[in-house]
């Protein structure tokens, strides 16, 4: 009897161990779907982080760059300058 104790313990302990390796936290099927989201996370970083640098040299612009506050106003409001006389063209 108890020759049979070790392998039949030593069997139950790889068997243990197999189970790990397909089912669970940590198995491969659970590895591969989190490398999945991980490079899917990766992606929507990468979008975000080129909209904030757009959106932080958009913001650096109108903050320091009067111009582009003038342009605006001109495009979007209609707005002249004092003395200025706005003629428009249309085809």
């Amino acid at each position: 009897m108890g020759s049979r104790v070790v392998p039949a313990l030593l069997i139950a302990l790889l068997v243990i161990v197999h189970a790990q390796l397909w089912i669970g936290r940590g198995s491969l099927p659970s590895v591969n779907e989190m490398q999945r989201r991980l490079s899917e996370q990766t992606v929507r970083n990468t979008q975000a982080h080129a909209d904030n640098e757009r959106l932080a040299a958009e913001v650096k612009d109108l903050r320091e760059g009067l111009e582009m506050v003038e342009e605006k106003a001109r495009q979007e409001l209609g707005m002249v300058k004092p003395n200025e006389i706005f003629v428009q063209i249309t085809p």
